[in-house]
């Protein structure tokens, strides 16, 4: 059975992982991860849930409304599964996205949301992104209002700071943050995990494996070869030089390291993320019914101090790889 973890001040409690549904949007928007079957994402979701996780998380930007439609699918008949979606970014007639917190448009986006997922009450409301910024206070006292209205259970924030979680806190309560979280992305443990534990926040990460980049079946032909409707090629600079060459280099070191460990290395990047007890659970993308299989094959998620301390030798190795590059790259 998956450990589950309270979700800040709520009544939710979280298996430790949940499914993420953003690479089931498909293509079709401007951060789609290429093609994807609509029918394998149904049985990533059916195999995740049988295999013990409680809850999901999905966007209605995540394919422009379709991996809500797909969660909506996929849920009927499993009332007791705990949805987390999220408001905030919107799309217009070209498919462009842009923010948007409103009061009117996030009631617009909450009943179009319901819809899509066939629900009468959302367990967890997140304003996606902080964007407006100056609209942030008005649309957290919305949110607020749908909880008290019973349509919402939880509300939460994502890609929030600390300063930007004050400015909000003494409106309502803030039950969760979501956050990016990995071992190219341990900025969180500086500032935010720390506010978030004295303030019963609970944090559910995402991108543990970093958009897959850590799952160790990247190299930097497979990569060029990504479809153009695959946003990591051209917007995410772990796929990219400078960056790309000093992940794929640490990646090597991890796969070494889960193989000293019976891992396989997305099993040792996820490992390496709750070994925070500050989090409440991390969000992983399964696209495949071999993919949800595969990394709940593992039944402890407790990671070894060996292993802990040789990942964070490799993560110094990686630190400074990136300053040589800098340093020789021309002015």
């Amino acid at each position: 059975m998956l450990e589950k973890r309270p979700l800040g001040s709520s009544d939710l409690s979280l298996t430790v992982l949940g499914i993420g549904t953003w690479a089931i949007g498909g293509s079709g928007w401007a951060y789609g991860w290429g093609a994807q079957n609509d029918s394998d994402s149904i049985q990533a979701i059916h195999s995740a849930l049988d295999l013990g996780i409680n809850w999901i998380d999905t966007a209605p930007v995540y394919g422009l409304g379709h991996a809500e439609e797909i969660v909506g699918k996929a849920l009927q008949g499993r009332p007791d599964v705990i949805v987390a979606t999220k408001c905030g970014l919107n799309w217009d007639s070209q498919k462009s996205v842009f923010g948007c917190l409103r009061p009117k448009n996030l009631r617009k986006e909450l009943e179009a949301s319901l819809k899509r997922l066939k629900r009468d009450c959302i367990d967890l409301y997140q304003i996606h992104w902080p964007d407006p910024a100056g609209e942030i206070e008005d649309a957290w006292s919305t949110l607020s209002k749908f909880v008290e209205e019973g349509k919402v259970r939880a509300i939460g924030v994502s890609n929030f700071s600390v300063k930007q979680m004050t400015r909000i806190a003494s409106i309502a309560p803030i039950t969760s943050l979501q956050p990016p979280y990995n071992i190219l992305r341990p900025e969180i443990e500086r500032d935010i995990l720390p506010h978030c534990q004295e303030h019963h926040i609970g944090v559910v990460a995402y991108s543990p494996m970093q958009c897959g980049l850590l799952t160790g079946t990247w190299t930097h032909k497979r990569i060029h070869q990504l479809p153009d409707t695959d946003w990591r090629k051209t917007k995410n600079p772990s796929f990219q030089e400078p960056e790309l060459g000093a992940n794929l280099q640490l990646v090597e070191s991890l796969k070494g390291i889960a193989e000293e460990e019976n891992l396989t290395p997305a099993q040792l990047a996820i490992a390496w993320v709750l070994r925070n007890k500050v989090l409440t659970s991390t969000i992983v993308g399964m696209r495949s019914k071999e993919q949800a299989e595969n990394i709940l094959s593992l039944k402890s998620w407790e990671l070894n101090m060996n292993a802990f301390q040789a990942i964070e030798t490799g993560i110094a190795q990686r630190i400074q790889t990136l300053k040589l590059s800098k340093a020789q790259k021309p002015q």
